[in-house]
């Protein structure tokens, strides 16, 4: 017989720690197939970077304002719908750029901030408070890939020095100081048309006008729009360069008229159209490639990702419910002589060596018939003579003896035993 024990354990506090456990198995998962795990920060000219040349704070101001901001370390996000913020580093091959301004023309704008700084780290000879991103700015040099870039796209830059007074940059009724005007960066070419000049008349900030149809980006810099004959003109969307990288990053966003210049150059990069915005992390070799369970968050296969997982959420809670608390084994040999014969029959009869009973059976009932007699120490003809008077028509007890000391398949035992049980029951009456 079986008994129910009580649980060691409180099903209420057993059931918090699996589900605790559950989400937080489930959440790492997520967060490293969606790609967000945390890292980036390594004193990069990037979004994720946090140092004075990265654009942490613009992504973070943005964000502020209400835009959807996200951080791709995807290639397939680069031509999505969106506003798609590039920020290359200084060593990268100009094709790989302008294939994917090219491939973005037709899916939404594109604002390119080019690089200036060379940074290093800071060194822990130093007795300065630091954290982890920050970087020293050693120098200003125009990106390697830039006079590379060909077609529309061609493009020369420069590295000037400005007068120490201001303003610095002036452009959407706007103007202001750069925090480094010692080292500035402007960019000049056949299609780039400013929109943001510093104080020589150089190009900060200007828009690729390769014959489509702009008229928000003609109007901040002060021109007309011209209608176009082609139709895919009004097709292409347009994009924006950023040559002194300082207007947009971390170092400038410490001046709130270079923030709210930053505001104004994003929402004219969109044309007037509410967009996400995309801050690209590739081209800073922050990229991760797609794997399984990259896979499994996102659409279409999300769906069936959720679908497993309320079934585990199901299965889990049948099983926490399941029928009572444990049951409890009890004795495999239970106490009693009872049972210690019940036992010792099982397992004759699961060895199938029941004809062993025979003979030690017939030896007990010759003494108990003996008895049932009045015959002390009796052979089986003293026996099968006292039998024949007191039951004439009884089958000799030799003979049924016999039966059962020959018999070998379990009928037959339990025949012949049977025939000696009754012989015994009829003498005791």
């Amino acid at each position: 017989m079986t008994t129910r024990a009580a649980g060691p354990f409180n099903p209420k506090v057993m059931l918090a720690l699996v589900l605790f456990g559950a989400l937080a198995f489930f959440a790492t998962l997520y967060f490293i197939g969606t790609g967000q795990t945390g890292g980036g920060n390594d004193g990069g000219g990037h979004a994720a970077g946090r140092g004075l040349n990265g654009y942490a704070a613009l992504a973070e101001l943005l964000e502020d304002d209400g835009y959807d901001v996200s951080l791709s370390r995807s290639p397939g996000a680069l031509t999505g719908e969106s506003l798609l913020i590039l920020t290359p580093p200084a060593f990268m091959e100009a094709e790989d750029l302008a294939e994917v301004i090219e491939n973005r023309r037709l899916a939404g704008p594109t604002l390119v901030i080019l690089p200036k700084w060379n940074v290093s780290e800071i060194p822990d000879q130093w007795d300065v408070e630091k954290e982890k991103g920050w970087v020293l700015l050693s120098g200003a040099s125009e990106p390697f890939w830039l006079q590379e870039l060909e077609g529309d796209l061609a493009m020369e830059g420069a590295v000037t020095e400005l007068e120490p007074t201001g303003p610095h940059w002036r452009g959407l009724g706007m103007s202001g100081n750069l925090p480094d005007p010692v080292r500035s960066l402007s960019i000049s070419g056949d299609r780039i048309t400013p929109v943001v000049r510093d104080s020589d008349g150089e190009t900060l900030i200007g828009y690729l006008d390769d014959g489509g149809y702009y008229p928000d980006l003609a109007d901040a810099a002060s021109i007309a729009a011209t209608e176009r004959d082609d139709e895919d003109a009004y097709e292409k969307w347009g994009v924006v360069f950023v040559a002194e990288t300082d207007l947009l990053n971390n170092y400038g966003m410490a001046d709130a008229q270079r923030a709210e210049l930053a505001r104004e150059i994003v929402a004219l990069s969109m044309e007037s159209y509410d967009l996400p915005v995309t801050f690209d992390l590739t081209q800073s070799g922050l990229g991760g490639t797609e794997n399984l369970l990259t896979l499994a968050m996102k659409p279409p296969f999300l769906a069936a990702t959720l679908c497993l997982l309320i079934a585990m959420l199901v299965v889990g809670w049948r099983a926490f419910r399941r029928f009572g608390p444990p049951a409890s084994e009890g004795r495999a040999i239970a106490f009693g002589k009872r049972q210690l014969v019940a036992n010792s029959a099982g397992l004759i009869q699961r060895t199938r060596r029941m004809h062993l009973l025979s003979a030690p059976y017939a030896d007990m009932m010759r003494s108990r018939i003996a008895a049932a007699l009045g015959l002390h120490r009796a052979d089986d003809s003293q026996i099968d003579a006292a039998l024949h008077r007191r039951l004439p028509d009884e089958p000799s007890f030799g003979q049924t003896l016999d039966h059962l000391r020959k018999a070998r398949t379990p009928h037959e035992v339990l025949r012949a035993a049977n025939a000696l049980r009754s012989l015994e029951r009829k003498l005791s009456r």
